[in-house]
């Protein structure tokens, strides 16, 4: 048995070595140049986060408002992203004989020569719904402050993929082997239970759509035989935007892909790219700094050293080589995906945060510049997936709190369950 397993993990080992062979490295000048979110993370006025700080139950105005915010945006800000709506209905604890609507969105961006079935799709996910109790729950880090990394994201990188893809288009696209690769966003709804968390009372609308996409046939000489087998990779984001995260590794499938994710969170610590670390001190706060200085007394004060939490890394296990995988211990939106074989990273912190699923959940515990550094790493990752290398804009340089100083301002189952 046990060489029998040996040989398993080499042939995964073999097989998604093969699979990250497109994988393309961002230059130092293209980390250094990634867009923060500036002012649109802010919880009051912030274009992408406050629109989402809201209750958005299922089926009520609150999720209506944010469904219109996603539709908006993408229809005014990035045209060229195709949105979809997935309607279902479900009775739940809570709500007895009546029907719940939940209205999943998928919002996606291919090559322009793509037909359905030809190419396949990163997979970028996060839940938009609220809890029902407490009353008034916001969710900030479940998951509003995921939903709006995932604008952030899209936006980072629409430029890119125009320029790839017309490099493409004018060199010939002549070989079936040439990446055909498309990114797709799912904010998807009825992710909380609406009294205990179980297998039918939960993750309503990833049900659905998982559901959905499997029995979503393409014609016989497509690459790939239905919606389902379209995905690459499924990035569920939730929790995010607690200070000090720890995030493991939880399958050994796609530990790979973690990996990637973790080089690219090195290298961006490395360059003192990450607001939150105690290193890159944001050009505000020096100013901030120097001027209380000059009111300050001549007399030495010590200086409050900074936590060794302040730089600890996000993604904790890039060097794990075995042991135990808890993937199985937390449910959440990928599983309707993963028990259908679609190959999941899920990125939520454990332990989890200390506001999880209670009222003090809202905008005002949200650590803003953990907020920004995932921003900044997804939106590494997602270019580096994509091969977006020698495309993003590099004469812009983005300032360490998340400000693009060269910018143009007006362009546009732990209950999640413990089992």
């Amino acid at each position: 048995m046990a060489h029998t397993l040996s040989l398993l993990y080499v042939l995964f080992h073999l097989l998604f070595v093969f699979l990250a062979a497109g994988y393309s490295i961002l230059s130092e000048k293209s980390l250094r140049a990634l867009p923060g979110p500036g002012d649109d993370f802010n919880i009051k006025t912030g274009k992408l986060l406050s629109p989402i700080l809201q209750p958005r139950v299922p089926g009520t105005p609150g999720s209506i408002s944010v469904q219109n915010h996603f539709v908006d945006f993408f229809k005014t800000t990035l045209p060229a992203w195709k949105i979809e709506l997935q309607n279902s209905t479900s009775k739940t604890p809570a709500t007895g004989d009546r029907d719940i609507p939940f209205v999943n969105l998928i919002i996606s961006r291919d090559p322009p020569w793509s037909t359905p079935g030809f190419s396949s799709r990163l997979t970028l996910v996060a839940h938009y719904d609220s809890l029902s109790v407490p009353e008034g729950f916001l969710g900030a880090i479940d998951s509003a402050a995921p939903c709006a990394i995932l604008m952030h994201v899209a936006r980072s990188i629409d430029a890119a993929l125009t320029a790839k893809w017309e490099k493409m288009q004018a060199g010939g696209i002549e070989s079936e082997f040439e990446d055909h690769q498309g990114v797709q966003i799912f904010f998807l709804d009825g992710e909380e239970a609406f009294k205990t968390w179980t297998d039918t009372d939960s993750v309503y609308g990833a049900r659905s759509l998982a559901a959905e996409m499997e029995t979503t046939a393409f014609a016989a000489q497509s690459t790939f035989h239905n919606a389902l087998s379209t995905i690459s990779l499924f990035v569920l984001l939730d929790l995010l935007g607690a200070k000090n995260p720890t995030v493991p590794s939880f399958f050994m499938t796609t530990h790979w892909a973690y990996q990637k994710m973790a080089s690219v969170e090195k290298r961006l610590r490395s360059l003192s790219l990450f607001e939150s670390s105690a290193r890159a001190a944001s050009p505000k706060a020096a100013s901030a700094k120097k001027v209380s200085s000059k009111k300050a007394s001549s007399k030495k004060k010590t200086p409050k050293k900074a936590s060794k939490r302040d730089d600890a890394l996000f993604l904790t296990e890039a060097d794990k080589t075995g042991g135990r995988w808890l993937g199985g211990m937390i449910g959440d939106d990928h599983v309707p995906f993963m028990e259908r074989g679609v190959d999941v990273l899920h990125i939520i912190p454990t332990p989890f945060p200390h506001v999880w699923h209670k009222i003090e959940d809202d905008g005002a515990h949200l650590d803003l510049p953990t907020v920004t550094d995932w921003s900044r790493l997804i939106t590494a990752f997602t270019a580096e997936w994509m091969e977006l290398e020698g495309f993003m804009n590099t004469t812009q340089t983005s300032s360490k709190d998340g400000r693009d100083l060269n910018a143009d301002e007006s362009r546009p189952t732990r209950d999640k369950s413990e089992l």
